[in-house]
Parts: C-alpha cells; structure tokens; sequence
C-alpha cells in the first residue's frame, strides 16, 4: 500500500509551511512514530513524524521549498516491492519528485555503491489531468503578473515551473553566480570606496516568520485600540534588581511578576473581545516580544506569571528565549498570552506605541529607566530614575479609566512594593 505524507498544520495560524531538511532519504525505511523531516511553521522549526510504517519512496517537495497545509509532500511505500510503483503514482499526479528519489532497480558497481537509475523528466509541465506543474511561488507571482501558466516551458524538476521561470518572462533578473576561483593573493583591505556595494533595488523575500508578522499586523489594523502613558519611579524596583540579579534574575521577569500581579486586581486587563462578548481568563499568561535573527519577532510566554516565584520565572524566561531563538518553541509556547509586554526600554529608547495582538486587549510597551529631574513635594528639584510605559488598548473591552486604574496600581506596586515581586 502506498501513503501519502502532507504538510501538517503545525499551529491555528498556519497556512502554508517552509520545509527546512528531510531527515529521511528515498528509499530509506521508515517507522510509526519516527521524525522524517523538519517544518518552519511560523514562528518555530517543528519535528514532522511518519505515520507509518513503510519505506520514504518519493519526496515530492524538497528541502527550501514551500508548500499549502494539506499538499502532499512525499510518499511512503509499506514494501521495497512498492517503491517503484509509488515513483510511478508521483508522476502521474505530476508531482517534482526529488532528484534522489529511490531506485525502482538498484546495481552495485564493485566498489560498494550504488547506482541508481533516475527516470527522465516528462516532455511537458502537465499533469494528465491538465493541472500545470509549478511551484506554490510561482503560481502566486503568475497570478499577480496575469500570466498564463501554460505558456511557460518548466525547468524545474520534471518540467516543474518555478518562480525563476516566471521572473525571467517579467523582467526580474536572476540572482548572479558567485564563480569558484582560486583565492587571489593576500591584499591590503579594501576601503570604504571599494567596498561591496549591495544595490537598493535588491528584494529579499520574507520569511515565514515575517510573513506570520505580517498577518498578525494586518489583522490588528481592524481593532479600534487607544494608548495611555505613564511615568512610573523605579529607584526602589532597580535597588531590588541589583540585590537579586546575581540569582540570575531579568529586569524583563520582574517587569512581567509586576504586571500579572496587578493584573490579578484588573481582570479586564486580562480579557479580550469576541463577537459574543467578553472574553475573561482565568490564567494570567505574560507574551514578551524577543527580536528574532534574520528579522521578525516572537512573542515566548510565560504561562501563569502570577504564580510562579520570581527565581523559576528568570530561569524559565532564560530558557524560552534560547530555544525561541534556536527556533525551538512549541506552538502553546509562543500563541498562549493573555497580556503582551514589549520592552525597549534595554536599547535606550525613551517611548514607543506597541501593536496589539489580536486575541489579546491589551499591550504594554516600556521605555529605558533615566535620571530625571524632578519637582519635590516641598517644591524642590530632585533627580529620580523613572521611566515611561504606554500602554496600547482594545477600546472594544477596555476603557479609558480601566487602563488608568491598572497603570497606577502598577506604578504603586513598582514604586513602593517591589519586595512583593520575590514572594
């Protein structure tokens, strides 16, 4: 029997998935339950297992590429015996099958390998039922150029269409070839003028992360959101980060300890909308924004923030964003949060508007902690640390006095109770 393998759904949110490696080659035999490749769903590489028993026989979409949730992406043959004939089913559905796909006759050659006889390509980029064969990309950029997919000859893979055939019809130029050559002698370095230029005009494609961004934005643009500042004094809060900060403490865990400790007094805070009505949370779930590399960003949660004693929540903060940025969060560890913070406060920037994330009503967006001069009670000058948080609501749930009545509880607690945040 043959079984077909397809791009799972590795999160809600997930359309389309970005397949990193195959861990299996053609041929190879797989089991129940085994890790056969890895998928960049959108915002972290996850194991995608077999759910059979059998041999890999045809990977329909190589590593690098993109394919819809739902397509099939290889099949698995339950015998050797069927492996020929599963070669054969791939190219009848007009699938680009991988150029190392499984011997249907294999022949040593006397020196311990294999030769493998590889099936010529098809004469046309047509499936017999007329489909044209062409990448997910492809079709995508014909669709917004108007073109005619079956005017196109394929040089892909079978006669696979792909984006490069396309962009060569629209006038994109093709990436240039670096050419190996024996490295030149050493020489001086080069100037500034003689640097390598990179042309504007250059498009970098996005990344499944930025495009899972993207969408979220998008989507926040339907939601009537308000802001409302404060300036919160943090002498006391930065003398008990100095104290415990050898403990492996995060000024970002205390900022998170604080909020969900005063969330536990502003529910609303906590809510968000739906079109039934409000939506109130029992857990208290902190999302932290973490810039990602290569672009975009990841919102690591943690989850019960009210709960857990500050030394556990710096320790598993630590832990979310090592894996987040190794790309290794579950999807319940990255789309669980019922209240956003963003800080730029570490990079020196003084006030900023943070974006809602849609599912939640509220996001906090803290600033840098300065010396500041200030007017005393007495009608003095003085200089406090203090810094600015702007807090960005869904007006849908949460109202004006809402985000006030949180925010000076908040700036209370950081102000004149900071001990609280250890207990």
């Amino acid at each position: 029997m043959i079984r077909e393998l397809f791009m799972p759904a590795l999160s809600s949110t997930m359309t389309e998935g970005k397949i990193v490696s195959w861990l299996k080659s053609p041929g190879d035999k797989v089991a129940k339950g085994e890790t056969v490749l890895i998928v960049e769903s959108d915002k972290a590489d996850m194991d995608v297992e077999s759910f059979y028993d059998g041999y890999l026989a045809v990977i329909t979409v190589p590593a690098g590429e993109v394919a819809p949730v739902g397509a099939t992406i290889g099949l698995v043959a339950e015998t050797e015996a069927e492996i020929a004939e599963a070669q054969a089913k791939a190219k009848s559905l007009g699938a680009a099958t991988d150029s190392t796909a499984a011997p249907s006759a294999a022949t040593s050659n006397g020196s311990g390998t294999t030769s493998v006889a590889v099936a010529s390509p098809p004469s046309a980029p047509t499936a017999p039922t007329g489909r044209v064969i062409a990448s997910p990309r492809a079709r995508k950029l014909a669709k917004e150029h108007h073109i005619d997919l079956k005017t196109l000859k394929g040089t892909g893979p079978h006669g696979r269409i792909t984006a490069a055939d396309v962009e060569a019809l629209i006038g994109v130029p093709a990436p240039p070839v670096t050419p190996v050559a024996t490295p030149p002698a050493p020489v001086p370095p080069a100037s500034a003028a003689t640097a390598p230029v990179v042309a504007k005009e250059d498009l970098v494609p996005l990344t499944t992360l930025q495009n899972a961004v993207v969408r979220n934005m998008v989507a926040s643009l339907s939601i009537p959101d308000f802001h409302v500042a404060y300036t919160i004094t943090t002498e006391a809060l930065d003398r008990l980060y100095q104290q415990i900060k050898a403990k492996g403490v995060t000024m970002t865990a205390l900022l998170a300890k604080a909020i969900a400790l005063t969330l536990q007094k502003h529910p609303i805070m906590n809510a968000y909308y739906t079109e039934q009505g409000i939506q109130y949370r029992r857990d208290i779930n902190i999302a932290v924004a973490v810039a990602m590399p290569g672009g975009g960003l990841i919102t690591p949660v943690l989850k019960n923030a009210d709960q857990i004693d500050i030394y556990t929540l710096s320790r598993t903060w630590k832990d979310l964003v090592e894996r987040a940025r190794a790309k290794q969060l579950q999807p319940e560890e990255y789309s669980t949060g019922t209240f956003s913070l963003s800080n730029l406060g570490m990079f020196g920037v003084d006030f900023f508007d943070a974006i809602l994330t849609p599912g939640q009503g509220a996001i906090m967006a803290v600033g840098a902690s300065r010396p500041t001069v200030v007017a005393t009670e007495e009608g003095l000058l003085g200089v406090k640390r203090q810094m600015k948080v702007n807090l960005t609501c869904d007006h849908r749930v949460i109202y004006g006095a809402d985000a006030a009545a949180f925010l000076q509880d908040l700036a209370k607690l950081i102000e004149t109770n900071p001990q609280a945040l250890t207990l």
